[in-house]
């Protein structure tokens, strides 16, 4: 049999092609290495990534990173392997998508340890705000925006998403998806864990008693919200005035400035109470000195009740005077002798400072009023009991 001699060309093509496969076989799509820029033209850049072919980047990809002018020629570079091999046979890797990994670990960590991250917006559409991440986009949704009113159209949300373009805004990650590509931050949820941090480092610094000034941020039936700075305090309506109050409009305004009282601490709840009219003098302390029983007073009728009405001296306590002590026979109904308004003139039949309780009457009455004080004196805590469970439901 005739024997040929070895071809040395093509057995090198063999070892050539193997080592190749080896190559190929050494990384996998995802894989993150670390070369050397050797070259950046109009097509891309070469990177030496320490295997038998160098990395190319598409020019597209570099493009899309955030200040491509920055990368040199002998600067070292991380990069993604995004193919091990496309049709011409190159390792074709990413620096954006490598920048993108790294990104995304320390998105996860900011979310993971609950940090604020200070983003700024570089676009708006009706559904919420664009906030870059490094090489990642960010969304805020509409629902997590500060102060995005509510009831507003597709055009005038988006109107007001857009005049957030280019400001810096505190904003807490709340969502970390590489796989499906989300990154969702909430300016909502940042907020909210600020006013927590102030409100924690305002209670360790406040004591009962203190006397603290702050900024009337909104009202309520049952009270009013004080800012102290970062964390808000509430005033009960109960506290707003020793006199009685139908709503905390009478007496404040939001945004009005004022110094109030600290009446309760709540450091596991993490509540404050204040007080207006603790920082005012108290009425009932000085009532045995200008007031006894027979005596007359004057007073307008603060509210009509089925048991009787309210009379609100000139110095702001309420005074009942009972049904039964509004004439001889009684009215079968108050309103059918007084009305809320009315001016009327009557005397003391009943006095107590220190459950805050007078009683009044216009009828005739001896000089001790004794007689007349038991009734009045029952149907007050009949009276105080409903006004308890007013102000508990309210509260609630």
């Amino acid at each position: 049999m005739q024997q040929y001699p070895s071809d040395d060309s093509s057995l090198d093509f063999a070892a050539l092609l193997e080592q190749s496969f080896e190559d190929i076989e050494e990384v996998k799509r995802g894989d993150i290495l670390t070369g050397t820029i050797l070259a950046i033209d109009s097509h891309g850049v070469i990177v030496d990534v320490g295997l038998k072919r160098d990395g190319v980047v598409p020019r597209q990809d570099l493009d899309a990173v955030d200040d491509p002018e920055r990368y040199k020629i002998g600067q070292e570079v991380t990069v993604m392997v995004v193919k091990t091999e496309d049709y011409d046979g190159n390792l074709v890797v990413s620096i954006q998508q490598a920048l993108a990994s790294k990104d995304w670990e320390e998105a996860l960590t900011f979310m993971e340890s609950g940090d604020l991250y200070p983003g700024k917006v570089v676009a708006a559409n009706k559904g919420g705000l664009i906030v870059p991440f490094g090489e990642l986009r960010g969304f805020v949704p509409a629902s997590h925006v500060l102060d995005l009113p509510r009831g507003l159209g597709d055009e005038e949300r988006a109107q007001f998403l857009s005049k957030l373009v280019s400001r810096r805004v505190d904003l807490k990650i709340i969502e970390v998806n590489p796989e499906r590509r989300r990154l969702v931050l909430s300016q909502r949820e940042a907020e909210r864990d600020a006013r927590d941090n102030a409100k924690e480092r305002l209670l360790d610094r406040l004591n009962v008693g203190d006397v603290v000034k702050g900024t009337v941020s909104s009202l309520r039936e049952f009270g009013a919200f004080i800012d102290l700075g970062g964390a808000d305090g509430l005033v009960h309506i109960s506290e707003l005035a020793w006199r009685r109050v139908r709503h905390p409009g009478e007496i404040l305004t939001v945004g009005q400035q004022v110094e109030t009282y600290v009446l309760q601490l709540d450091r596991d709840e993490r509540r404050i109470g204040l007080s207006l009219k603790r920082l005012q003098p108290n009425p009932w302390e000085e009532i045995e000195k200008n007031y006894s029983i027979g005596q007359t007073v004057e007073g307008v009728v603060s509210r009509v009740v089925s048991f009787g009405a309210f009379i609100e001296l000139d110095n702001g306590i309420e005074a009942l005077l009972h049904v039964s002590q509004m004439g001889d026979p009684a009215p079968q109904a108050p309103e059918e002798l007084v009305r809320p308004g009315e001016r009327i003139t009557a005397k003391i039949v009943s006095l107590e400072p220190d459950r805050q309780r007078m009683g009044l009457t216009l009828k005739p009455i001896d000089g001790s009023g004794e007689a007349l004080a038991v009734p009045v004196q029952e149907v007050a805590e009949i009276a105080e009991v409903e006004e308890d469970l007013d102000a508990v439901e309210a509260a609630g």
